[in-house]
């Protein structure tokens, strides 16, 4: 399996630094998905575990270490049990890059999916994998092992976004698969019907779940750099538009701010994270970002 355009070494060192240089905002980030909604997180001795290169040597245990003169690290088992799911949109719009030097908005979830799936599995949080685009595509089953990670990337690389976008429908299958109180982490660019992804969303927080909406647009759709005559396609119904975009300019840019708008109101309502991104922003920097603003709202 190939992964390094997702998650290659530049990227995985970066991750790590979240975690070296700025350790409170990692660790304080995973204490609040377990306060909030389950309110409050510890985590109970369960066993010891041979050590193994990559695993924190903060966690061996030094007395069995004297006794045995081998390394161990203690094993905790959350309370809370917290589970993860990264629900990754991956309808043909998501596959759409105005420029060719920046990724497409379904390869930015994609890495975007990794690094927060590489901060979970550290903090040994089991997390899980759901595909959408009118409906739930496919999944990969919540585990915490390190292994995780190349399950998740391996089911990524084999999508190819394409169909159209149905997120409401696909918010309310995978809340009928989860039989307990979860994370959702969205990647999707929010394209359909507006009013169905707000019930959807309230519907999924009443349920108890944590909802964190990420809606990622490419940089030309939120900074419309089109002039003169121009002929838009929808990607999906690949329906052709001929217009004049400068005429189209301040009115297109408004509804999208009313939108976002919109958004931010009913999230903050329903005490949902809605993160605003765009490809042009580094996916690392965008999440150290997120993660930043997250640790101070707490």
């Amino acid at each position: 399996m190939e992964t390094p355009s997702y998650l290659d070494p530049e990227a995985i060192q970066t991750i790590k630094r979240l975690d070296l240089k700025a350790q409170f905002i990692v660790k304080g980030f995973i204490h609040g998905l377990h306060a909030s909604p389950l309110h409050g997180f510890s985590v109970e001795f369960s066993e010891h575990r041979k050590y193994v290169p990559g695993d924190d040597p903060n966690g061996i245990d030094w007395l069995v270490y004297a006794k045995t003169d081998k390394y161990y690290v203690r094993k905790y088992e959350s309370e809370t049990n917290l589970t993860g799911y990264l629900l990754v949109d991956s309808s043909a719009s998501m596959g759409y890059a105005y420029q060719p030097s920046l990724p497409t908005k379904f390869d930015y979830a994609v890495s975007l999916s990794a690094a927060l799936a590489y901060l979970m599995i550290h903090q040994q949080d089991p997390v899980g994998l759901l595909t959408f685009d009118e409906k739930l595509l496919g999944r990969v089953a919540p585990k915490s092992k390190r292994s995780q990670l190349g399950a998740i990337l391996s089911a990524l690389t084999q999508l190819k976004p394409a169909g159209k976008t149905n997120v409401p429908r696909a918010l309310e299958q995978a809340a009928g698969l989860l039989k307990k109180a979860s994370l959702l982490m969205v990647f999707s660019d929010l394209l359909g019907d507006r009013d169905g992804l707000l019930n959807a969303l309230w519907r999924l927080r009443h349920a108890g779940h944590d909802v964190i909406l990420f809606h990622i647009l490419d940089r030309a759709e939120t900074e419309f750099p089109f002039r003169g005559p121009v002929e838009f396609e929808d990607p999906e119904t690949h329906r052709r538009l001929e217009a004049d975009a400068d005429a189209l300019r301040r009115g297109y840019l408004d509804a999208l701010e009313t939108f976002r708008a919109q958004l931010r109101r009913e999230c903050f309502g329903a005490k949902i994270d809605y993160v605003e991104l765009d490809t042009g922003i580094p996916f690392d920097k965008g999440l150290f970002e997120y993660l930043i603003s997250r640790s101070q709202r707490r």
